[in-house]
């Protein structure tokens, strides 16, 4: 069902997690749980940094490392 003046309710959603899915395809996954969260914490900064504030990723991070 679509809406005027409604974009597609999952479109946004999908495309955020479109690089993690291609990550994980690409390295098969992970074999130890501690690198996979890794991965989902350094994704989170990032993607809350550029909703948030438009930085740039590494200088997300070293703020974020640094502090």
């Amino acid at each position: 069902m679509v809406h005027l003046g409604q974009g597609t309710p999952n479109n946004a959603c999908e495309r955020d997690l479109r690089p993690a899915v291609v990550q994980r395809k690409v390295t098969n996954g992970y074999r130890a749980m501690w690198a996979a969260k890794g991965e989902a914490d350094v994704r989170t900064v990032v993607a809350t940094a550029a909703l948030k504030t438009k930085a740039t990723p590494f200088a997300t991070l070293l703020t974020t490392i640094t502090a």
